[in-house]
């Protein structure tokens, strides 16, 4: 049944789809759809609002209309379904992605041999796998003490030095703030923070708003987490020169 009562709208040109909101509402009625914040049922929004202060752009407000009462027996079970649904799944085949390696330091000899196939670079500095923010477990030996790079996926094509400028003596995890769950990333930043005793963290981003979102996720898991690491951004452009922060 329908009431007029206060309710969240979002106002899609504004919205460039960061993600920020998403954390922000405790009861899950927000998610990223084609690149935008959208309401996922009218039931899961209680009309208070606590998502509108993690909008850089404005995006959201509480407005009066009539909508289906908020239901919180309804959230709940929608949480909990959340939770089972993003839980990883491990495949009976053994996917490569989920399988962790740790990779020893190249010696002299086998960086000059990459270097010389690589025409004239320096080599991967890659240390580990997998990579990808969603399949780094929490409790993978490679995060033990680790210096993090925290990269958007967009980056790795963009910056020509990423290896050697970024990614030399860090553990990277990369993804895509725009169109991955921010939720989801805002928990596995918790999880690492809380138990891999992370010595500094790197977050490199593109100009483009949407990246915009991975900093502050970063910022969330962190508070979660009750820790305080030393952060570091940097902002690359869309021509790949460093606009804001340096490497090393």
């Amino acid at each position: 049944m329908k009431v007029l009562r206060k309710i969240i709208e979002i106002d899609e040109e504004l919205c460039d789809g960061c993600g920020q909101c998403v954390p922000g509402c405790a009861e899950g009625a927000l998610q990223i759809v084609d690149g935008k914040a959208r309401m996922v049922s009218e039931i899961y929004c209680d009309g208070l609002g606590a998502c509108i202060g993690e909008c850089p752009n404005g995006a959201l407000k509480i407005i009066e209309r009539e909508a289906f009462e908020f239901d919180e027996k309804a959230v709940e079970k929608h949480l909990t379904e959340k939770e089972k649904t993003e839980k990883p799944a491990t495949l009976p085949c053994g996917c490569p992605s989920s399988q962790i390696q740790q990779f020893m330091p190249a010696s002299a000899c086998q960086c000059a041999n990459q270097a010389s196939a690589i025409q004239g670079g320096e080599g991967s500095a890659l240390s580990h796998w997998p990579i990808k923010i969603r399949l780094v477990p929490a409790n993978a030996p490679f995060l033990k003490g680790a210096d993090i790079l925290v990269l958007a996926d967009c980056v790795g094509v963009a910056y020509p030095g990423l290896h050697k400028d970024l990614l030399k003596g860090k553990v990277v995890m990369m993804g895509c703030p725009k169109f991955d769950d921010a939720e989801e990333y805002v928990n596995k930043f918790a999880d690492i923070f809380k138990s891999a005793e992370i010595k500094s963290i790197t977050v490199a981003i593109m100009e483009v708003p949407c990246c915009a979102g991975l900093p502050a996720m970063v910022k969330k898991g962190m508070n979660a987490a009750g820790k305080t690491i030393p952060v570091k951004e940097i902002v690359i452009g869309a021509k790949g020169n460093i606009l804001h922060g340096k490497t090393g």
